[in-house]
């Protein structure tokens, strides 16, 4: 093995914990095939938070309280996991790029930013891993792409959905062919414990906000969501949807309910769409911010529906067969070097397998499986929510990707000089 590689983070917020405990989890399994060298934030303190236990300013709770949210991850410092090296802390990325002292960047920064940085990185030769979702817009994420390829970096998305067990056990069953052809799939939620009827989304109210976020759950769920349709069951062609705005004024109040912050926000906070595969299949999904009430959902999450079967969660259902956990019948049906093959790190923390993913791709000088052309490609499905809903009809995701549909997006590329 060569020198580690050398990763500096760029952009502090409330994200970064989850980022933080997947590098832990390389480390304690083995892996010292890098290290943190640096932390970049505009705001000095905030990268200061997060450099070395004992030091910086006191960290910030954790904005959700749901277990499986990645924004529920406690704080954690680099130290915790790297005592052998403590990061430099930046507040311009332009020096951070001409230190010296790192070979990729982590992007965890807002969403606005993505383009940017990566492209400024790529310019200096450096490899970028970018939070989920991967542009602002499809013009921003074909700019990124582009960039990539002509400076000849590794370029990837932190995408946990395509990374965790589940969903790998769930191809592997797919590919088995266990439920068949897929035919129908559907993932449908309406409310949230957390966010509903009318909270700033994680504290956050860019996310609220078009030209700086793209979209409400259309985009920053919308990614995930199109993620794991297109990794179990193949591309999307066309997508037929309708997007709303219900609360016109958002809020953030503090742990007695006082209002501390209203905002107008001018994205969606509930969407609800159907959309076709390549082969025939058939989908719909839907996700809000919006509602009031109980929230609702499928209590398996996704489904999928195919001519012999079914995989409803963790559980199988084959015409004929008992139900089983198809975890189980993965443990018990593959060999050691195929349970490498899909789960090569022992840990159910989707980041951590990302991370190594990623980490193996700079070393053989190629991409990882979640490539900036697929993180491309989920961000072209979700807007087509909004090409979509703005259209009034259907729309192809090829021509989203492309470019030729791109009224919704219009104000977005107009406001970041890519129109």
């Amino acid at each position: 093995m060569g020198e580690p590689i050398r990763i500096g983070i760029v952009g502090c917020g409330r994200i970064l914990p989850a980022h933080l405990r997947g590098y832990a989890q390389l480390r304690q399994r083995g892996d010292d095939s890098f290290r943190i060298t640096a932390l970049y934030s505009s705001k000095r303190r905030d990268a200061e938070m997060f450099r070395k236990r004992g030091e910086g300013p006191p960290p910030r709770p954790p904005v959700s309280k749901m277990p499986g949210d990645p924004l529920s991850a406690p704080h954690m410092y680099v130290t915790d996991f790297q005592p052998d090296l403590v990061p430099e802390v930046f507040d311009s990325f332009e020096e951070m790029l001409a230190s010296g002292v790192v070979d990729a960047l982590d992007i965890p920064a807002s969403v606005f930013a993505h383009h940017t940085y990566t492209i400024k990185a790529a310019e200096a030769g450096k490899h970028v891993l970018v939070q989920k979702p991967f542009a602002v817009s499809v013009a921003a994420g074909r700019a990124m792409v582009e960039a990539a390829r002509r400076h000849g970096i590794t370029l990837g998305v932190t995408e946990n959905v395509r990374y965790a067990e589940g969903s790998r056990i769930a191809r592997w069953a797919i590919e088995r062919g266990y439920i068949g052809e897929v035919q129908m799939i559907a993932s449908v939620s309406i409310g949230t414990p957390e966010w509903s009827p009318d909270k700033v989304v994680a504290e956050t109210p860019w996310r609220h906000q078009q030209v700086l976020a793209g979209g409400g759950p259309s985009i920053d769920i919308g990614v995930h969501l199109f993620h794991r349709v297109r990794y179990l069951c193949g591309e999307v062609v066309t997508v037929s949807a309708l997007a709303r705005t219900f609360e016109q004024t958002r809020y953030r109040r503090d742990a007695a309910g006082n209002v501390l912050e209203a905002i107008q926000p001018d994205v969606d906070d509930a969407f609800m769409a159907t959309y076709e595969l390549e082969n025939g299949a058939i989908g719909m999904m839907s996700f809000t911010w919006a509602g009031h009430g109980e929230p609702t959902a499928l209590p398996e999450g996704m489904v999928i529906y195919g001519s012999k079967g079914c995989l409803k969660g963790g559980r199988l259902f084959r015409d004929g067969h008992e139900p089983v956990n198809v975890r189980d019948l993965f443990l018990a049906e593959t060999t050691p070097e195929e349970r490498e093959r899909w789960l090569p790190i022992s840990t159910p923390d989707g980041f951590a397998l990302g991370f190594h993913d990623f980490l193996r791709a700079i070393e053989r000088g190629g991409q990882p499986e979640m490539s900036g052309e697929q993180g491309l490609r989920d961000l072209a499905a979700s807007f087509a929510i909004l090409e979509s809903a703005r259209a009034g009809g259907p729309v192809r995701v090829e021509d989203v990707l492309a470019g030729r549909v791109r009224e919704a997006q219009r104000p977005i590329d107009e406001y970041h000089g890519l129109a």
